[in-house]
C-alpha cells in the first residue's frame, strides 16, 4: 500500500529562486521528504521554507493579530480550537447549533503562515479575516517575520514534554512514508532528534528562544504546555483569555461558558466530529510506545538536563 505525503511536504512547486537558496544550506537527510535544510538555525523541508521565507518578505502584522506557534506534534488541533472558541464567544456562543468549530476543522479557523497561507508563493486575501486575525506558525523565534515584532501583535506559545513530542513525531513520520513497510527506524530517528535533526529543530533552541521571550516580555508571549492545559484546562484557559484581555465574565462563568469551550473543544468530541474525521488530531493520545527503551529516557533525560539547566523550565509528564 502507499500513499502521497502530505501536500506540505511534496517537493514540485519550489521556485528557481528558492532552488538557489537550498544549494548553499547546510542539509540533511528528511525522515519524510527527501532533505531538511537549516535556515536561520532550524531545520526545514524545502517545501515549507519557501512559505517561511515568503512570510518573512510578505506579511505585515496588525497589531490585533493573535499567533499561534507550536512545536510539531504537540497538540496544536486542540489549542487552534480552544484559541477559535475563546475570541469568537460572543460572535458565535458555544450553545449555537452550527458553531464554526462543529462544521469546519480547527486548521481552517485558524490557518498556518508558511503552510498553508503563502505556501507555493500564494498571495493571502486577508480581506477575509475578521479583527482580531488568528494565525499559526511552527517556525523558531528568529525566523518570524520583522512585522510581528514591531507590532503589538501577541503570540501563544505551546510546547509538550520532549520525549512525548519524539514519539508523536515518529508515529507521524512513520504514517507518511510512501510505502508503509519502509517505516523509520526509532532508534535511528531518536538519536537524529537527539541532535536536533527534527521538524523546526532542535526542539530545545525552538522552545527555550520562546521561553526566554516569555519571561523578558510577558505582555506579548504567552508560554504554555499541553500537560498543563490537560492538568488544569480550566484555569489555563482563564489565563489564556486574561493575556488575550478578554477575561471571562462573572456573568458567562455561572452561564457555564467556560465549561462549554471546554467541552466542544475536547479530544473526544474534536475526534468525533465529521469535519475531523479524515485528518488525525494532534492530540496526542494513545502514543505512548515500549519501544522508548531505559537507555533512551536516559540519554534525554541528560540531554533536556544539559540543555535546560538555568532556564527554571521544567517539563511534566502526565
Amino acid at each position: 500500500m502507499t500513499t502521497s505525503p502530505p501536500k506540505y511536504l511534496q517537493e514540485d512547486s519550489i521556485s528557481e529562486e528558492c532552488k538557489k537558496l537550498l544549494s548553499i544550506l547546510p542539509k540533511e537527510k528528511g525522515r519524510v521528504g527527501s532533505y531538511i535544510y537549516n535556515y536561520q538555525g532550524c531545520w526545514t523541508p524545502p517545501r515549507l521554507l519557501q512559505g517561511v521565507i515568503a512570510c518573512q518578505q510578505q506579511f505585515q502584522a496588525e497589531d490585533s493579530d493573535i499567533i499561534l506557534i507550536t512545536t510539531s506534534k504537540s497538540g496544536t488541533t486542540w489549542l487552534k480550537s480552544l484559541l477559535f472558541a475563546l475570541m469568537n464567544r460572543v460572535k458565535h456562543p458555544m450553545f449555537e447549533p452550527n458553531h464554526p468549530l462543529l462544521v469546519n476543522n480547527p486548521h481552517v479557523l485558524v490557518p498556518f503562515l508558511e503552510h498553508t497561507l503563502y505556501v507555493d508563493d500564494q498571495v493571502p486575501d486577508f480581506s477575509t479575516f475578521t479583527s482580531p486575525r488568528l494565525l499559526a506558525t511552527h517556525v523558531p523565534f528568529a525566523s518570524l517575520p520583522k512585522s510581528v515584532m514591531d507590532s503589538r501583535t501577541k503570540l501563544i506559545y505551546l510546547c509538550r514534554n520532549p520525549k512525548d513530542t519524539f514519539i508523536s513525531m515518529w508515529h507521524f513520520a512513520n504514517n507518511l512514508r510512501l510505502h508503509h513497510k519502509d517505516t523509520n527506524s526509532i532508534h535511528e530517528m531518536f538519536d537524529l532528534f537527539c541532535e536536533g535533526l527534527s521538524l523546526y529543530g532542535p526542539f530545545w533552541n525552538h522552545v527555550l528562544d520562546y521561553w526566554k521571550q516569555s519571561i523578558e516580555n510577558p505582555n506579548k508571549v504567552f508560554f504554555l504546555m499541553y500537560e498543563q492545559i490537560k492538568e488544569k484546562p480550566k484555569i489555563q484557559l482563564k489565563r489564556l483569555a486574561e493575556f488575550l484581555e478578554c477575561p471571562f465574565s462573572m456573568e458567562e462563568e455561572n452561564c457555564g461558558v467556560v465549561n462549554e469551550i471546554l467541552r466542544m473543544c475536547s479530544f473526544e468530541n474534536l475526534r468525533n466530529l465529521e469535519v475531523n474525521t479524515n485528518e488525525k488530531l494532534s492530540t496526542g493520545e494513545g502514543n505512548k510506545v515500549n519501544s522508548f527503551t531505559v537507555e533512551m529516557s536516559d540519554k534525554l533525560n541528560h540531554i533536556i538536563e544539559e540543555k535546560f539547566q538555568g532556564s527554571g523550565l521544567k517539563f511534566s509528564y502526565v
